[in-house]
């Protein structure tokens, strides 16, 4: 998903103007559009599906950092208390 600055920054003064043409182009690429206001990022307008999709992925990396970081601190458990703990034997 790479921006193509050409096409995907767009004056905030043309989403004002015609929401549908911005909302539609980030339908049709999957790339986000960068807003801007007197040359300057203010705002990311994403595709849902996307939106979802970037969510998801930073939950995962977070929790898989979060489990790293117990791992090296010596926060861990044993498989059969993991186990008994879920209530699976």
């Amino acid at each position: 998903m790479a921006v193509k600055f050409s096409e995907d920054v767009v004056p905030l003064s043309d989403l004002k103007v015609n929401p549908g043409k911005v909302v539609g182009h980030v339908q049709e690429t999957s790339r986000p559009v960068l807003l801007t206001s007197r040359g300057r990022g203010v705002a990311v307008v994403q595709g849902l599906e996307e939106y979802e999709k970037t969510a998801e992925e930073l939950a995962f990396v977070k929790a898989v950092a979060q489990g790293l970081m117990d791992v090296k601190e010596g926060d861990t458990v044993s498989l059969e208390d993991a186990k008994a703990a879920l209530g699976i034997e």
